[in-house]
This record gives C-alpha cells, structure tokens and sequence, in this order.
C-alpha cells in the first residue's frame, strides 16, 4: 500500500535536546526516549477506513509527526511504520449499511486520509502497510501460536460459519505470559477496568468457551457473506485486530523498537494484546515506550461517529481553511490531554499565524532567531511541548517590532521559516 507524498524536512543548525515524553506503561511518568543508537523506530496505528479523517485522528497523527521531526532533528535515522486496519467489523457494517463494497469504502476512506495528511503536512511513514496485505505473513505467526498452544479454537455455535464445524481461535493470555510479557505490562490498568474496556471496545469477554474473559480473537472462521482468506491451520476466515499491528511491527522493526503510539482508547485492549502477541512469538518485548494521545471533543462533549458530530479535515478544507491553521490549533494543546475543539480555536490559531507572518516578512535578528529555535526545541524535548513551543514564537513575533532595523536580517527570519517548518511541520 502506498503513502503519500511528503515535503522535504530541512536540516536546522543546531542539535535537539533528548526527547523525553509521557510513557503510558510506566504509570504516566515522562521518561526519556531509548534509541538503539542513532536509529529509532516508531508505529502509530493507523486508521480503520470506513470514515474521513475527524480531529481526534489528525491530533494523533500530527503530534507523533512532532515526535518524529524531534527524533530526525536529533540526528535520528528513523524508521516510520504505520497499518490501515482494511477489514474489520466496523469496515463491513458501514459498507453494509450504505450498501458499498467493503474493499471501494476502504480505499476510498484511506485516499481521503492520505490527502488530509500530505495537507497537514504530516511526514509519510516509511511503511504502509494494509492489513488484507499482511494476511499472508500474519497466518505463518498464528500457525507458530498454535503450536506452541498459546492459540486455541473456540467452536463457532450459532450457525453463521460457512463451514460446519469451524472454530474461531483465541489467545492465551496466561499461557502467554512472560518475563517480556504479562497482562496489565502497558495499561497498568487493573482486572475490573480491563473488563470494562474489553467491553466497549470491541472484545466479547461472554464468549462461550474462553480460557479467560479477556482472551482476544486472533482469527476469525469464515461466516456467511463475509469476506474470507486461507488460514492455514486456523481455517479460512479472518485475523482478528490486534494481531496485524503485532505482525507488521516485527515485519519491518527491530524488537524491542523505540516507541508505540496512537490514542489513548488504544492502550487497551489494542497495544496491550499487540504486545502479548508479540513477545509470546520470540519472548522479546514490543517496544521500548508507548506514547498515546488524548481524546478531542467537541464544544463540551464527545466527538463521536455515533453521535454524528465530528469535524473532518476535509470539511474544513473545503471550506477555504488553511490546513496550517488547522495543525496550530492541534499543536496549541498538549499532545497527551482531552481537549474540545472549538471554533474559538481555529480563529486563534488563524489569528496566531498571521502575526507570525507578519514578523517572518518584518524580518528578526540572528539572535532572536537563534533563541527562539532554542526555545521550540527544549520545549518540544520536555514531553512534546507544543503549546510552550507556540508561545516562544508569539513572543519572539511580538519582538519583532521593537528589533533595531539595522539588526533586522531577511536571512536570519528565513532561517526562523526553516525551522518552524521541520520542527513543527508549520510550513508558513
């Protein structure tokens, strides 16, 4: 699968400090970022595309894109994967209920999204990688599972599997366990709250049959009118969800690699049976940290599909709004809060920018500019400061105007342009 295209991020004199951010597996403590040397690797899960990209998305993907401009502006090789979850329930019952084809929605949805993040100017990952391409090497793993008797089959009972007989199969979390791994190791969450969580977001803790309530799918036997692929061993059917990001993520990084990434509601039970699945193949830990977002609302509520209230980077886009200003009003809130989106905002951000660029053309001085890139980069090191990063650039714009015109240079405000586009991906 293709990404899309991304602009070029410019080398700025200087070097950043170590980045250090909020880990959600050591109970919320900011920690510094362990890199393999010069080289990291990063994997932000990425979209089920079954609707356009909403804020809570762009937030997700705009804030690791700050992480890994810190990252490369440290002088790391980084090494960007991110999936598109291609077929999953949510993909089928949305084609289901608007009568599409499963496969048309999901591309349609993932070129939207691809075209919203080149507008955000978001840094492409290295891998793209679908989930209906990866089948093939995600059924090899499940066999390995299976063998080692950490997958197991629960008999499919309720006469919708094509085949008579068929079972799905499931993952032994206790047989799972480890030194690498063991449940509750990324969440920290304890048993009642993981309950919780299994339920509303996608598990099936009364499944009949189950070792333990909170054992997820891996693979799921083939049922009427639903799309299928050869499982091996497991039958035909379909993988379950946590097991691609899993799968991909040992594909193309080392183990352990650098950071785990997404949204908050992803902590569990996605990254925590991704790590699971993972380090019960090769008894190595996933990654090193993981990092999540926080969830956006709108206006004072939840921003949710259900609720048909979300605001959609397209939507804004056709409505003539400038896709900068839709990333400063991201990065004027701290990556790893909730937060509301409003209006009130974007006309901010929208405020903000034209003061800065008012400053950009008055032009600065080369110690103005070299302090204030100074200032991005120790605030984007202390756990993604974005919001602190923007304010050095309001009061460095605001100095503007009292620098002496014969120390004003158009070359020292370009160099401040440079910056402000490969650090902060605000291309002005």
């Amino acid at each position: 699968m293709h990404a899309w295209e991304t602009r070029p991020v410019v080398k700025v004199e200087g070097t950043a400090p170590v980045l250090a951010l909020q880990d959600s597996s050591r109970g919320n403590q900011t920690t510094p970022i362990k890199t393999a040397g010069d080289t990291a690797g990063v994997y932000v899960c990425g979209i089920t595309p079954y609707d356009a990209t909403h804020m809570g998305h762009a937030a997700t993907y705009v804030n690791f894109d700050v992480m890994i401009r810190q990252l490369k502006d440290q002088g790391k090789t980084v090494t960007y994967v991110q999936n598109v979850t291609d077929i999953d329930d949510p993909l089928l019952e949305r084609a289901n209920d608007r009568g599409l084809d499963w496969q048309a929605l999901a591309e349609d949805q993932t070129e939207l999204f691809r075209t919203d993040m080149k507008a955000l100017n978001v840094i492409a990952p290295d891998h793209y990688v679908g989930a209906v391409e990866a089948i093939s090497t995600i059924v090899p793993v499940l066999e390995q599972l299976l063998a080692a008797g950490i997958a197991y089959p629960v008999p499919v009972t309720d006469g919708t599997a094509v085949h008579e007989g068929a079972s799905d199969f499931y993952f032994d979390s206790e047989k799972a366990a480890s030194d690498a791994w063991r449940l509750g190791d990324v969440s920290g969450y304890d048993r009642d709250v993981m309950m919780d969580f299994f339920t509303q977001r996608g598990g099936d803790p009364d499944r009949a049959g189950k070792h333990d309530a909170l054992d997820p799918l891996l693979w799921r036997a083939a049922r009427e009118g639903e799309p299928l692929w050869d499982g091996g061993l497991l039958g035909e059917g379909r993988p379950g969800w946590h097991i691609e990001c899993s799968v991909i993520a040992r594909t193309y990084l080392p183990a352990p690699f650098t950071i785990q990434g997404g949204g908050s509601d992803l902590i569990f039970p996605h990254h925590e049976f991704s790590a699971g699945h993972a380090s019960a193949v090769d008894g190595k830990e996933l990654a090193n940290h993981y990092v999540h977002t926080g969830m956006v609302g709108l206006d004072g509520e939840k921003m949710s599909k259900s609720l048909g209230n979300l605001v959609l980077v397209s939507q804004l886009r056709a409505r003539g709004v400038e896709p900068v200003a839709i990333r400063a009003t991201l990065l004027a809130e701290h990556f790893a809060t909730d937060w509301f989106w409003t209006e009130d905002n974007l006309v901010a951000a929208q405020e903000r920018i034209a003061t800065w660029r008012v400053a950009l053309d008055r032009g600065t001085s080369t110690e103005a500019a070299a302090a204030v890139i100074a200032q991005i980069r120790e605030a984007v090191a202390n756990n993604l400061d974005t919001p602190g990063a923007l304010v050095a650039i309001d009061e460095w714009a605001t100095t503007t105007e009292t620098d002496n015109a014969e120390t004003a240079h158009a070359d020292a405000a370009a160099t401040v342009r440079t910056a402000l586009d490969s650090l902060l991906g605000l291309a002005l």
